[in-house]
């Protein structure tokens, strides 16, 4: 276009000589600013984006190249409608967002490549289950002249990093590697919104970065502690599995301790995604090296996730909302944009029934507003799919389901690898055409979500269950029915026990005085400094709404029976016993274990050690009889380390050494009497961990100890616990036993 000769640019404009679109590589969204391209001998890119990978929060929607990436992307910037750029799929109309904001005006402004699990898993604010808070509304003033000039900077200004060659195992007839490209900073500083701005961002890179604001709550030093964090969280092992794990973990510890702060300043703000950010800040992540084709080292089939982000830092589905991940290959000599996993998460109607089929929808077009309905384009990530149809390289596929426990929010299952075997167009219920992708998946893979679909058909209908031998091992005496099941042998039983919810005390209690309780008018509420049991635990109380430990505590002082608050307190959470479908079933080399027919949450409680307390007088710590005997033993490192982060966030750290670690005195024996506890084995790698709690009596020498969920456990996953680290030489230890548990990280005995 030739402008006329007495054209003058304005101070904030600049004249390029742009290249015709089809002369420029195809260019994709990386995580916080760090930007994917395509090495090539192409004409340089000209690079446009307002905030990199986090879309509607972590850009700054003022400067000019992000008014600049409205006039591409909005028929109407700048007039308060709704703004969407790249592929939407949301089958409610509503904008998907990234930060606090309410989608319930469906006015968001929303970027990349968003589909339905994007949408829907991000409009419900801080999924925390049934207690979770909506999100604080809050808008970005964008606005943006499509007629004016673009501020633009060639990519080849951007420090470039030498392709990653991934080789995958697959059928293709041609024998070709694909080069997954490596990302690079773009040097651009991203302003935050102000709910982020005390937290000290670096480039998504892990680069050190000194600025500091000034907050009311602790202040984070990132360029002292992102270094020395990534090296003290991240295992020394390097084993892949153990950092995803440690990785979601500090995750989890992150988003339970905001979303504390935030109940106890009344403030309805997403937790999530502030872990997300601290994360990305002390560049504490998994698998951070640049997206790639294929297995992600440390993700395994049948993970269970409660949000997005936690895909994110794993390094499983970069994109923050967009259900539809992809990047430029090398296939041969050519390069070419192809899909690398999708989120089916229900905001189209995606036909999977069948476990080993998926149809997937394309992205965008969808609306509840009729004038913003369109007929989707064969682009971005719908491109990125047709592409991967011709390749056939392998995607990987995460299938979201509503959570059981929670109204409204999800629960994220990666269900292994697929390939597109075929597409089509077809007309929805709304009008539109839209784009279907049939994916099979790949085959020999472990169960995923069929182990899902089975077990909640048990959860509806427990007659569908085979191989029960007993209806219900507590003959009513739980909540809910636990069922005894053996799918291994001939095994009709455990051995003979009698069944009891309750601790039997070897004295009696008259002489312990009752635990003193608060004065609460129905319920404690956060941040209340007149509640005695919230100054018990050290001015916060230890759950969460819907009931989530925060914090692994020497001590969680719970309301009792001598408090005023109702039974609806939140502080009361073990008390009101097991609300889990459990299953005692038989194992293949270590007897009789236990698993959950539900999905559990990290901070969850599963059930309490219940026995016989015995007198240290009549104890003999070198019998071998009794298997059942529960000390409280110092645990692996790995539950010492449930709490770790919070030198993250400027507090201090909460951490507790195997070499002061302080045992209690009691002694427990399921033995004779018990409850499903006893059948929890042992692990050098558990998921689940003790915790003493106090809610009736003062001595705290001999409290509760409840259960709790160390982590995401999927549903028919082995319940363990670490039973004691009593090191790798069992010399000295007479009732040491060798270790089966299987682990990487197996230590060789238990006691």
């Amino acid at each position: 276009m030739n402008r006329p000769s007495n054209f003058m640019p304005t101070p904030d404009q600049d004249v390029l000589d742009v290249k015709p679109l089809r002369t420029l590589a195809p260019m994709f969204p990386a995580p916080l600013g760090v930007n994917t391209f395509n090495q090539s001998t192409s004409p340089p890119l000209i690079f446009v984006t307002p905030a990199g990978q986090f879309q509607g929060g972590f850009g700054d929607w003022n400067n000019s190249v992000a008014k600049s990436f409205f006039a591409f992307g909005s028929k109407d910037a700048g007039v308060g409608k709704a703004h969407t750029f790249g592929d939407q799929n949301a089958d409610d109309g509503k904008a998907a967002t990234f930060g606090d904001q309410n989608t319930d005006d469906g006015k968001a402004a929303t970027f990349g490549d968003k589909d339905a699990s994007g949408s829907q898993n991000t409009a419900i604010g801080d999924q925390d289950c049934a207690g979770g808070q909506p999100a604080a509304h809050w808008s970005s003033d964008v606005s943006a002249n499509a007629n004016g000039p673009i501020d633009t900077t060639p990519i080849t200004v951007y420090r470039a990093t030498q392709p990653n060659v991934i080789s995958l195992d697959d059928d293709d007839d041609d024998d070709e590697n694909y080069v997954a490209n490596q990302t690079s900073a773009s040097g651009r500083k991203i302003k935050r919104p102000s709910r982020l701005s005390r937290y000290n961002m670096n480039d998504g890179l892990g680069s050190d970065s000194s600025n500091s604001t000034k907050t009311k709550r602790p202040k984070a030093s990132h360029k002292k502690a992102s270094a020395d964090n990534e090296l003290t969280m991240v295992p020394p092992s390097g084993d892949p599995r153990e950092i995803v794990e440690a990785v979601l973990m500090t995750f989890e510890a992150l988003r339970r301790r905001h979303l504390q702060m935030d109940e106890a300043q009344e403030t309805s703000k997403r937790a999530d995604l502030k872990a997300g950010a601290i994360m990305m800040a002390s560049n504490l992540r998994a698998n951070n090296t640049g997206k790639r084709i294929g297995v992600v080292p440390g993700v395994e089939i049948g993970d269970i996730f409660y949000f997005r982000m936690e895909l994110c830092v794993i390094g499983l589905h970069a994109p923050s909302m967009a259900g539809i991940d992809y990047m430029v290959a090398k296939f041969g000599d050519e390069d070419d944009s192809v899909a690398i996993c999708i989120v089916a998460a229900g905001g189209y109607d995606n036909n999977d029934d069948d476990t080993d089929v998926l149809v997937y929808s394309g992205s965008g077009g969808n609306s509840k507003n009729n004038e913003e309905r369109h007929d989707q384009k064969l682009e971005r990530g719908n491109l990125a799919l047709e592409r991967s149809l011709s390749r056939k390289n392998v995607i990987r596929v995460v299938r979201g389901y509503k959570d059981p426990g929670c109204l409204t929010g999800k629960v994220y299952i990666y269900d292994g690898l697929y390939r597109i075997h075929e597409s089509w167009k077809e007309k929805t219920k709304n009008g539109i055409i839209c784009f279907k992708y049939k994916l099979l998946r790949e085959p020999g893979q472990p169960d995923g979500v069929a182990i899902w679909k089975m077990s909640q058909k048990w959860v509806e209908n427990p007659t569908t269950r085979g191989n029960v031998l007993h209806p219900d091992l507590s003959f009513g005496a739980e909540n809910l029915p636990v069922f005894l099941v053996n799918d291994v042998d001939n095994d009709k039983a455990p051995q003979h026990f009698t069944y009891i919810t309750q601790v039997k005390h070897s004295k009696p209690l008259s002489s312990m005085n009752p635990l003193k309780g608060c004065r609460c008018l129905s319920v404690c509420l956060p941040g209340d400094a007149n509640c005695c049991c919230a100054q018990r635990n050290g001015g916060n109380l230890p759950y969460s709404s819907s009931g989530l430990l925060v914090c692994r505590k020497p001590m969680v002082y719970e309301c009792g029976e001598s408090c005023q608050c109702s039974f609806n307190c939140r502080n009361k959470v073990t008390q009101k016993g097991v609300r889990i479908h459990f299953e005692v079933f038989k194992t293949g080399n270590r007897g009789w274990g236990l698993r959950s027919w539900d999905p559990i949450r990290a901070g969850s409680f599963l059930c309490e050690y219940v026995g016989e307390v015995i007198d240290d007088a009549k104890c003999d710590l070198n019998s071998h009889e009794d298997d059942y005997m529960f000390q409280t033993l110092c645990p692996g490192e790995k539950t010492l380390k449930w709490n770790y982060g919070p030198e993250l966030i400027g507090e201090q750290s909460t951490n507790i050494s195997p070499d002061t670690f302080e045992p209690l005195p009691i002694k427990l024996s399921a033995k004779k009497l018990g409850n499903i506890s006893r059948f929890m084995n042992h692990s050098c790698a558990p998921n689940v961990f003790w915790q003493p709690v106090q809610f009736d009596y003062e001595d705290d020498r001999h409290p509760h100890i409840m259960f709790f969920a160390l982590k995401h456990i999927p549903p028919m996953t082995e319940l363990t616990y670490d039973y004691g680290d009593i090191g790798t030489d069992s010399s000295g230890v007479p009732r040491a036993k060798n270790c089966l548990c299987g682990s990487s990280n197996c230590r060789g005995f238990f006691i």
